[in-house]
């Protein structure tokens, strides 16, 4: 649960654009980056790992899920004593010959046959209540990328954008990166909402108890 992008009910980051056009343009007039090869194709391509680590929007986000992730594995850690707890009390009144009847013994051990499948579907459901909202933050994320190149595009007119991630690019002129342009264009456009300072303070709390 350690690398996330950012995914909650989450705001509209659609709406959050639509105040970036004029940022967009302001950028795109002073960038000196230039990708015009030699066959006249543009190409340009963006750091994924600076784009992750520099965004705000994943940087928030990111704080959101870490601290959701946390707690998430707190509260199974917390269930887990628990029944280990539990269990340990049941195989000492066993050996110690605390149960009057069979009945009694076998009740013990279904009570406790109980708890663990209460804990499996426990820990399915909040890996998956996470894994989803990981999953809604990867596309929130994404769009909001793509709506704004498609802005910064129309005046740079690049036939390709790519991503750079690994060595998925075995080699990348640097001139031909534009992840700064795109990384302060986005930033400009983005607003850290109240939603994800009430997602932190819920997460804190959740912690706390």
């Amino acid at each position: 649960m350690k690398k996330y992008l950012l995914g909650l009910g989450l705001m509209s980051l659609g709406m959050i654009m639509t105040s970036c056009n004029k940022a967009v343009e302001e950028d795109t007039e002073v960038s000196g980056n230039e990708s015009v090869q030699s066959a006249g194709v543009k190409i340009a391509y963006v750091e994924l790992d600076t784009l992750m680590s520099q965004y705000k929007l994943y940087k928030d986000y990111s704080e959101v899920l870490t601290r959701k992730g946390s707690n998430i594995q707190n509260t199974l850690a917390k269930k887990q004593r628990a029944l280990e707890g539990h269990a340990a009390a049941v195989q000492k009144k066993y050996e110690s010959n605390g149960f009057t009847t069979r009945d009694e013994l076998e009740r013990a051990q279904a009570g406790i046959q109980r708890e663990q499948q209460e804990l499996a579907q426990l820990a399915d459901r909040l890996n998956n209540e996470f894994n989803e909202e990981q999953a809604r933050i990867n596309t929130e994320a994404r769009d909001s990328i793509q709506a704004f190149l498609k802005r910064y595009n129309k005046t740079k007119k690049y036939d390709y954008v790519m991503v750079k991630a690994g060595d998925n690019l075995l080699i990348a002129n640097p001139k031909y990166d534009i992840t700064q342009d795109i990384v302060k264009g986005l930033n400009k456009c983005y607003k850290r909402s109240a939603e994800v300072d009430a997602q932190i303070k819920a997460e804190d709390n959740s912690e706390k108890e």
